[in-house]
This record gives C-alpha cells, structure tokens and sequence, in this order.
C-alpha cells in the first residue's frame, strides 16, 4: 500500500522546500508538488507542517542485562515509544560480559531485537581480548554489517576496557574500516571515589555526581584521543556530558583529528540538583553515567552542537524502575545506571534548540537523523527525504503542545526525567517504512515489524588512513 504526504513543507538537513511525499513498498517513490496518486494510497495531510527524516537515535540499551538486573524497555516497548516521538531507528548495543564469546552476544541480541517495531542495528562492544575477539570482530563487519564497535573506560571489574584492549581494538578496526566508540570515564578514579566516599558515609545518590567528576571524563576522552591519533583512526565519542570532554574534541579536530562527539538530551537540559531532592526515588531515578553536570556544561555543550564540535544527539535509552533503582538505597554505586528518553528526545530538542533559536530547523534534522546516518555509513538510506530512502519520515507539528509525564508517555518504565517539561513541536504522524506507526495520539506500532540494518565499512576512506598512518611511522635503523 502506498502513502502521500500532502501539502506539507520538507526539511532536510541541507534543504527546506514545499513539496509532497509519495511512498511506496517501503521506499520513497516520489517528492513534488501536486503528485497524482494511485488508487487506494492513504493520504496524510501535512498541511502547515514540517515533514522530516525520522529521528535516529543512535544510543539505545534495550533490554540490556545490567548491574544484576535487566533493563524494563524491551525492543518493542522501546521502539514502540521511539514513533511516538517521531524516532524511526535506533542503534543499539550488544555488550558481551567478558571473556563471553563475541558472536554468542550478537546472537542473543539479534534474537531479542527480532520484536522491534522500528528499524535497528547494533554497535558491538569489545569487553575483553584475545585471538578470537580479533577474529570475531572481522566476521562482524564483514559478514554482519557492524561498522562500529564500543568501549568502556569506566565500570571497573565488569566491562572496562583497558588501555591494552583500546590499543587492540581501535587498531583492528581500522584495518576492517570500522569506527571505534568510547564511553569515556576514568574508571578506576570512579573506583577508587566510590569507595572514599561511601566510606566517608555518603551512600546515597548525592554520591553519585561526587564520584564521577568532570575531570574523570575530560581525562579519558584525552586519552582515547591520542590513542586514536597515534594509531590513526577516526573515534565517535558518545554522551558527552562536560566541558572537559568537549574542550579536548575540539582541540583534536582544530589539529586535524577526525573525531565526533555526540550529546545527550538530558545532558543538555538537565543540571546535577536532581541528586540532592529531598525524594531518594526521584533522585535515584537520574542515576546515569556520566551523571548530570552543573548548569555551566549544559550551555557550553549546546555551544559545542551549534558550532560542529558535537554532531549527534542521543538519548543512553536505559530504562529501570524504582523498585530497580532501589538495589542501591545503602550504596550509590549499586543503583542501576540508566535513564529513559527515547520517545523526548525529538520534542526536548525542538523545544529548546529550534524555539529557543539555538538551532535552525535544518540544524534540528542534522543532528537528529542525518550526521548519525552519515558518521555510521547509512546515509542517504535513512537520515534523508530522497527518491529511493527508506521512507522513515515524521510529520512534524510545530504548534502542538504538550507536558511531558510519566502519565501519558509510552515508555516502560515509571519515571520520566523531563517530568512537567512543556514543549510545543510534536509528532503527528510517523511512518516506518511508509507504514503509519503513529497516527495523530494514536500508536499503531506491530511488534516485528522493524528491519535490521547492515552498515557497511568504511573501507575506502580508512584505507587511506591507515596508509597516512603507515607513512609517519618510523622505521628501523640498519646498523652495520
């Protein structure tokens, strides 16, 4: 069945232009002004509205088994909130436990992602190393369309990646012409802070920001930079909650590093006051990592997104209850760490970068959809309103209002942190595929209806690269 968009004006990260959308089996068949229609296509009145890229959110734990428990967000419930908020794909991330053979976590994640209402793809953690984690990584992007694999510089003594396995990986990734990520945080600073305090008999989630200070994440986004720069591969740095972080992006990129940063809603938004409310649950239920920072980081991080130093925005999707979070009510560091968002993340946006002015609408579409499309290779398949895209597409509402709760959002779990928020610019209709999975308040959503998305190397330009690399290493010295 195929689908118009009528009357509506399109916005492309590059573009904005009066004109309709066909869309057919699943693609984008036709854009113009006054296109005739096949019988029996559904027509989706734009009129006064913005249709656009639908949203990818390019960080997403679904279902993720965490800190002794499982996140509450399947990859139904999850990518069925996503359309809600106009999001039409998510990259999620598998992450084996270590020593866990690599392609067995894939496996498992594959199958748990086969419920998804909306497309995906997955990063794929590296925890630990050896000869088959080198080998596995070859067949993951290879043969499984993995273009991109994550590390953790922080959670010590579970999925930390030390500077060895860094070393390892970043260098085979850029043989196989994939991009490293990294979650940067000092973790045995964080380590050894979690102890001194809790020692000291701050156990609650104050503690929480204490333990995990600034200084700890501009740190390693400094050591995964140089890293990078001695072994000549591109780095994706995700969440990126502080100054201290930002600064050093943008020191590399100013020496010719190619790096991206990408920020979360939240971050922008919300200040670390949430720790001390007076509600152990409510201040419980911000607990992410990197936590929420001081006032002064969020205004130097939408700096960042207005002037190219951050490129994607994201939201670390993870979700768990109260009755989850309350595993840590004697000792911070055992809260669950993670933070709903998915289906905000398009409004929250809106509201405080386009009405603000902070970001123009196209600036909006680059930094929901298109750059994460194009730094992770799926470009103009998704991230574009193009003549053979996949018709992932958000009818956008500028003047639609709404608060933000727990109340009324989609998301399974029971806490919202944009509670009380009021935005206006809201989805109206979003289409997965073509298919209408949010229909005007009304959630169509089909559990399996999602495709998952290969994301091929990034062979040609790492190639060069790793030949610039190759140049500037010295070789040995013959001595007779």
């Amino acid at each position: 069945m195929s689908t118009l968009i009528r009357g509506g004006t399109v916005i492309t990260a590059e573009q904005t232009y009066r004109a309709d959308v066909l869309c057919d089996d699943g693609k984008i068949v036709a854009i113009g002004e006054n296109l005739e229609v096949p019988t029996g296509t559904e027509i989706v009145d734009a009129g006064g509205q913005y249709v656009m890229p639908g949203g990818i959110d390019p960080h997403t734990h679904m279902q993720l088994p965490f800190m002794g428990t499982v996140a509450s967000e399947d990859f139904y419930t999850g990518t069925a909130a996503a359309m809600a908020g106009g999001t039409t794909s998510i990259i999620d991330f598998v992450i084996p436990d270590p020593q866990q053979n690599i392609m067995d976590a894939y496996r498992a994640w594959r199958g748990w992602a086969e419920k998804s209402a909306a497309d995906y793809g997955f990063h794929v953690a590296i925890t630990w190393w050896d000869e088959s984690v080198d080998a596995d990584m070859g067949t993951l992007v290879r043969e499984e369309g993995i273009n991109s694999f994550k590390h953790f510089m922080a959670y010590k003594g579970a999925i930390m990646a030390d500077d060895e396995i860094l070393y390892n990986s970043f260098t085979r990734s850029l043989g196989l012409g994939a991009m490293p990520t990294v979650h940067a945080e000092n973790g045995e600073l964080v380590f050894q802070l979690q102890k001194k305090l809790i020692n000291e008999g701050i156990t609650g989630p104050e503690g929480h920001p204490l333990s995990r200070p600034p200084a700890a994440e501009g740190e390693a986004a400094n050591r995964a930079l140089r890293l990078a720069e001695v072994i000549g591969v591109p780095l994706y740095i995700v969440h990126v909650s502080t100054n201290d972080a930002l600064e050093e992006i943008k020191r590399a990129r100013a020496a010719g590093q190619r790096v991206y940063g990408e920020v979360l809603a939240g971050h922008l938004t919300i200040d670390d006051s949430v720790y001390r409310h007076p509600d152990w649950d409510v201040a419980a239920a911000h607990v992410m990592s990197p936590p929420f920072r001081a006032k002064h980081h969020q205004e130097a991080l939408w700096k960042g997104l207005q002037g190219g130093s951050l490129h994607t925005t994201a939201t670390d999707h993870c979700c768990f209850c109260a009755d989850q979070k309350a595993m840590g009510r004697d000792d911070f560091s055992q809260i669950p760490n993670g933070t709903a968002g998915v289906e905000d993340r398009m409004a929250v946006l809106w509201e405080h970068g386009v009405n603000t002015g902070r970001l123009t609408m196209n600036e909006f579409v680059a930094a929901t959809s298109a750059n994460a499309a194009k730094i992770f290779n799926i470009y103009p398949q998704k991230g574009s309103v193009s003549i053979g895209a996949d018709a992932d597409l958000v009818v956008w509402d500028p003047n639609a209002s709404k608060t933000i709760s727990v109340k009324t959002h989609h998301q399974n779990v029971d806490y919202n942190i944009f509670e009380g928020m009021e935005v206006t610019g809201l989805a109206s209709h979003t289409l997965s595929r073509g298919v209408l999975g949010w229909k005007d308040g009304d959630l169509r959503a089909v559990k399996g209806a999602g495709k998952y998305v290969k994301r091929p190397a990034f062979s040609a330009a790492f190639d060069a690269l790793a030949k610039q690399s190759a140049q500037h290493t010295p070789k040995a010295v013959k001595r007779s």
